[in-house]
């Protein structure tokens, strides 16, 4: 498996870096496994219910980051008042097995500071 290699401009290319610079944060992560765990798409303030802890400010900027990297989609339908839905794309989807066993593995190897 290559990590590290250069393209033909001599310029470092590095795939987990660029994953790591996409779903980096802890809420990306919450995020998308929150509407993996539904299978259906979810409306911003029941994301924000179902994560809990996070704030307005950075659901919209997960929410907008997630969207601009292609790993959600977002629905919005002509109504009063406005419905907008939230869903992972294929790409988030494709995702989503390696950020539950991400989970598994930080349930099992990591202990709650004491």
């Amino acid at each position: 498996m290559r990590i590290f290699s250069k393209n033909s401009e001599s310029v470092d290319f590095c795939p987990v870096r660029d994953v790591f610079g996409r779903i980096g944060d802890k809420w990306a992560v919450l995020v998308m496994l929150t509407l993996g765990q539904t299978g259906n798409p979810m409306r911003y303030h029941q994301l924000q219910e179902a994560i809990g802890d996070i704030s307005q400010k950075m659901l919209t900027a997960t929410l907008k980051n997630l969207l601009e990297d292609g790993l959600i989609s977002r629905q919005m339908y002509p109504e009063v008042p406005p419905r907008v839905d939230y869903s992972l794309t294929t790409a988030g989807q494709s995702l989503l097995p390696h950020l539950y066993n991400l989970a598994a593995w930080a349930n099992e190897h990591m202990r709650p500071a004491k």
